[in-house]
Formats: C-alpha cells, sequence, structure tokens
C-alpha cells in the first residue's frame, strides 16, 4: 500500500470512527439497547435491511422495535407464529415483506434455542484457524434459511451467501459491528479474529478500492470481497 493511499485511508478513519457517526447510521439501533441478546438480534435485522435512504431505513427499524415491545431479543426467543406473526404484520422494506419477517423471525428463535445465541450459530460453522470468515457466513446462511424446513424460496434473497458468489455486504457489515472494538463497533463476539473479516463490497466501495489500487477485479462478487 502506497503511502498516498494509506494517508486517505488513515484520514477515513479519524472522519467515521468516532461516535458522532453513530448516530445516523443503522448501527444507532443495536447502540440502542444494552443486552447482547437484544444487540445482536437487532442488529441483524438491521443490517439485512441496511439498503436505500438511511431516514428510511432508520424509520423502518424503529417501526420493527416497536412492534418487537423493544425487547427483540426476547421476542425472536419467544416468538410462536400463532401468537405473535400478527405483530409483524404490514412490515416491510423495499423487497422485504411482513412474510419474509415472519419466516425470518421463526428461524432465529429456533436458532436461539438449538445454540444459544447467533454468535454461537456462526461459531458452529466457523474455524478459528480459517483464511477468512466464508465457512462461517455459508453455515450461518445455510442454518437460517433451513432450520425452518417450510421456508419459502423468496427468502433466500435477503440472506446471502458466498457460495452464490454473493459479496455478502450486509452480513460481512453485520460481522464487523459483532467483532470489531468500540466506539462504533460492539466487540461482542468471540471466537473470531479481526483479521478474517471481509470488507463490506458494493458499487460504492469497489468502485473506490479500484481508483485507490486496492481492487482489480471487475466483479463485485465474493471473490472480489476475500
Amino acid at each position: 500500500m502506497s503511502a498516498s493511499v494509506r494517508t486517505i485511508l488513515d484520514e477515513a478513519v479519524q472522519r467515521y470512527e468516532r461516535t458522532a457517526f453513530i448516530a445516523d447510521d443503522p448501527i444507532s439501533v443495536p447502540h440502542a439497547f444494552d443486552d447482547p441478546l437484544d444487540r445482536e438480534i437487532i442488529g441483524l435485522y438491521a443490517a439485512l435491511l441496511a439498503w436505500g435512504r438511511r431516514a428510511t431505513i432508520l424509520n423502518k427499524l424503529a417501526d420493527l422495535c416497536e412492534r418487537m415491545q423493544y425487547r427483540p431479543g426476547a421476542f425472536v426467543r419467544d416468538f410462536k407464529p400463532e401468537r405473535d406473526a400478527h405483530r409483524l404484520a404490514g412490515f416491510k422494506h423495499r423487497t422485504f415483506q411482513p412474510a419474509d419477517a415472519v419466516w425470518l423471525t421463526k428461524a432465529l428463535s429456533l436458532v436461539l434455542h438449538r445454540h444459544g445465541s447467533l454468535n454461537q450459530l456462526f461459531l458452529a460453522h466457523h474455524r478459528s484457524d480459517a483464511e477468512d470468515v466464508q465457512a462461517g457466513l455459508e453455515g450461518f446462511s445455510n442454518e437460517l434459511l433451513t432450520i425452518v424446513p417450510e421456508t419459502p424460496a423468496r427468502v433466500k434473497k435477503h440472506v446471502a451467501r458466498p457460495s452464490t458468489k454473493s459479496a455478502c455486504k450486509r452480513l460481512n457489515m453485520y460481522l464487523r459491528w459483532m467483532v470489531r472494538p468500540g466506539p462504533v463497533d460492539f466487540e461482542q463476539w468471540t471466537g473470531v479474529h479481526l483479521r478474517q473479516l471481509v470488507l463490506p463490497l458494493d458499487v460504492h466501495s469497489g468502485t473506490q478500492a479500484r481508483q485507490l489500487g486496492l481492487l482489480t477485479r471487475k466483479q463485485n462478487d465474493w471473490r472480489a470481497a476475500a
């Protein structure tokens, strides 16, 4: 890495790696909770729904928190569709529909009963000596998509997997929230090394990375992210 590129990146760290950044970002939603289970649960919803205008995302997540009675961990853990699905009726964000919210919540509930936390779900598929988080992400997403056998195929577009060549931008962002130290991130998850994290890659970050000479691959896929 050239000295000029390092200077640009160091300046970006100074601009964004501070508490003032939190308020207008989706990460502000898990920051509103002290309980680790609340944080990792609503953090996953926040990451998966983090596309579009920030103001809209934050409004949608505020609505979701209210529907969960501001106890996302308990709401998901104790979720019974026949009793609680009505609380998610009408919730949608772009292509994420009320049915997707119900199926995802049902899957997460079963995951919590099986593993105890999303951290433990991830570690069930991740090795501490792995090059990066690819296998952990693949297993994490596959288990979420298959733990309820009747889960409709449409839910797959909201839970990315490296095997589909997706860069898994939002899930990689979620891992950074959970693993990296503060003040912005939570340093909450164990068993994942900082060196294993993968940069969240999309059209915008890919364009900037190519301009800086950090990325040469043209596609914004998993290979480029890795």
